[in-house]
């Protein structure tokens, strides 16, 4: 008998929410398909200077030209790519080893647990933008210095998600009874415990996502991150302010990005939210 073929996005359709997830899903495929036609094309060069200063929305220039006469539309494509890449960047830093963390305490316990607690609350204290800032102050101003300061930042809020997990499921059957197979504990840790808690996991991703490009617009906002000429989102929001009135497109256009992609990946979270339990 013929085994009836799945579709690898069938398990949206079990979601309880999948038409806010697909939505999320769309919404976040089009600021992805920014990135990559940016990477590949660019109606003009992002940091190209021209006499067309703060000209509004035209066939040359979709959404107008800055007050150095830079096209908005290349920066903006070139910003998203930048954006993208500090949220990416910090998530995989931040959840990467706060995953890693949470795990080895919430396994372990004891006077582990306590130390690492005791120091993620100390890092936890600080606002995550504070936090970046003395980081940045302290090894100068760059995109990859802004994405580990972040990442730095989101450390403790995923450590403690897992950790949680970890204390919750570590004495229950299934774990019992691969430990009494001669399974390692580095077996049990990551093979047998971590795929039980991918659906907090999951949903605090998205969480941490948004708040990485909020914090990162609000970090190029005052300057900190890509420096001129390089675009940043929330860089060109800040220079755009004292032409809104003349070029509104030069602050709407950075602008309606951040929120799309901020809007995008927390519908996929409202989506997945209510099958936490489910994934579990």
């Amino acid at each position: 008998m013929e085994k009836k073929r799945t579709s690898p996005l069938a398990f949206i359709d079990r979601l309880p929410n999948p038409g806010l997830f697909r939505m999320g899903a769309l919404i976040t495929l089009a600021v992805v398909l920014l990135v990559v036609v940016g990477l590949v094309w660019m109606p003009y060069e992002p940091t190209a200077m021209s006499p067309d200063r703060m000209q509004g929305i035209s066939a040359a220039h979709l959404l107008g030209t800055d007050k150095m006469g830079r096209d908005i539309l290349s920066r903006v494509m070139y910003g998203s790519r930048v954006t993208l890449m500090v949220a990416l960047g910090t998530m995989a830093i931040g959840a990467g080893l706060g995953v890693l963390i949470g795990a080895f305490a919430g396994f372990y316990g004891g006077v582990l647990d306590e130390i690492v607690m005791r120091v993620m609350d100390g890092l936890f204290a600080f606002p995550n933008v504070l936090l970046a800032l003395v980081f940045v102050s302290i090894f100068g101003s760059s995109t990859t210095h802004v994405m580990w300061a972040l990442g730095i930042a989101f450390i403790p809020s995923f450590t403690r998600v897992v950790r949680s997990e970890y204390v919750r499921i570590k004495h229950l059957d299934y774990v019992k009874n691969a430990r009494l197979q001669g399974a390692s504990n580095a077996r049990v840790i990551f093979v047998h415990m971590l795929p039980n808690v991918r659906g907090v996991l999951l949903s605090n991703l998205m969480i941490g996502f948004n708040n990485a490009v909020l914090a990162e617009a609000g970090l190029s906002f005052l300057g900190i991150g890509s420096q001129p000429p390089f675009a940043s989102l929330g860089q060109m929001i800040s220079e755009a302010q004292e032409i809104f009135f003349t070029v509104p497109s030069a602050v709407l256009g950075p602008g309606i990005v951040i929120v799309l992609m901020v809007l995008g990946f927390s519908l996929m979270g409202e989506g997945l939210r209510p099958a936490t339990k489910g994934l579990d």
